[in-house]
């Protein structure tokens, strides 16, 4: 069975472990990119995940932190777990790390050729590290890891996100 493009020209989902750090960090930095490049994000669909993650949990604390000393809000962010129909509603599947890469290739196989790592935009392959349960400061510095990725990798992902 084929994957199911996104009904919006271009998408794309962050994914990492239990979406309540990481990958919510990434969507809402992403989307406030977008929006500041003047793109319509009605033409959109950005969205986090997480592979291990439970409906409904808030994003972390020292997230939401992080996050607004940016100038941007996670206090709506309600965590979802990966499943096939998710993924197939995205163009461009982005993971924080290689083994959620492995793992989402390995038990949903019809995603495989839309799944990277988020450093592999600006290519490189590097872990993003998980900073639950350490620092608002680990926490600031895996927001700014990943808005670097970000900045660096714009192009190629509005690129493989068509």
């Amino acid at each position: 069975m084929a994957a199911q493009k996104s009904e919006r020209t271009k998408s794309v989902l962050f994914v990492c472990a239990a979406n309540q750090c990481r990958s919510p960090m990434a969507m809402v930095l992403f989307k406030d990119m977008v929006a500041k490049k003047g793109e319509n994000l009605d033409d959109w669909r950005i969205e986090s995940a997480g592979i291990w993650a439970i409906t409904g949990y808030s994003a972390t604390k020292d997230a939401i932190l992080a996050i607004s000393e940016m100038g941007l809000d996670l206090l709506d962010h309600h965590s979802q777990p990966v499943t096939e129909s998710l993924l197939n509603g995205f163009n461009l599947i982005l993971c924080m790390e290689n083994d959620q890469v492995r793992f989402i290739k390995s038990n949903f196989p019809t995603a495989k050729n839309r799944i990277f790592l988020l450093s592999e935009m600006a290519d490189q392959e590097q872990d993003i590290w998980d900073p639950v349960g350490h620092s608002l400061k680990s926490y600031k510095d895996t927001a700014n890891e990943i808005h670097e990725y970000l900045i660096k990798g714009f192009s190629k992902i509005i690129q493989l996100s068509k």
